[in-house]
């Protein structure tokens, strides 16, 4: 790798440090291409993506970035998980990591705070945006049903009582 490939390496490390909610790093070592695959597609059905780099142009990258703090996890190899949304990647990573001995997750940046092992899982359990969407989107049609059920509700309880009298008339 020559030197601009490497300075164009360091730029597009250097985005994915500041624009994305999440990054966790874990140790990849042992993972067959195939299960490299499957850990990319995942991330890339959440949202996210999966990143492999050389530690030393991570660190160069990392420098005046938010999550600074991460540079001590880059040692060994390591693969880089990331997402704009601030769950979505934690969650693959986790995910992933049940089902694969060797696939450890070391720790990660939320923004401007370091995450730990513990930290990662605490965020993956986190509801994603979409599900908060939804959530506050149900919350804030609620009420407006409630509204509407009790003004059918005279209407039907007047049908109801005219029902009954016109049985008892006939």
């Amino acid at each position: 790798m020559d030197r601009a490939q490497k300075e164009k390496v360091v730029e597009e490390l250097g985005q994915i440090f500041e624009s994305s909610g999440v990054v966790v790093v874990a140790h990849y070592a042992g993972l067959t291409v195939a299960e490299m695959q499957d850990l990319r597609a995942r991330a890339s059905e959440a949202g996210g993506s999966v990143r492999v780099a050389k530690n030393r142009l991570a660190k160069i990258a990392l420098e005046g970035k938010p999550c600074e703090s991460i540079a001590d996890l880059l040692t060994g190899m390591t693969v880089l998980t990331y997402s704009e949304d601030p769950v979505a990647a934690a969650k693959v990573a986790q995910e992933f990591a049940k089902g694969n001995d060797k696939f450890e997750i070391l720790g990660g940046a939320m923004g401007e705070n370091a995450l730990d092992q513990a930290g990662v899982e605490a965020v993956s359990k986190m509801p994603s945006r979409e599900e908060l969407i939804a959530t506050i989107a149900g919350m804030l049609g609620a009420p407006a049903s409630n509204i509407a059920g009790a003004i059918g509700a005279p209407a039907s309880n007047i049908a109801s009582i005219l029902s009954t009298i016109e049985e008892k008339a006939a």
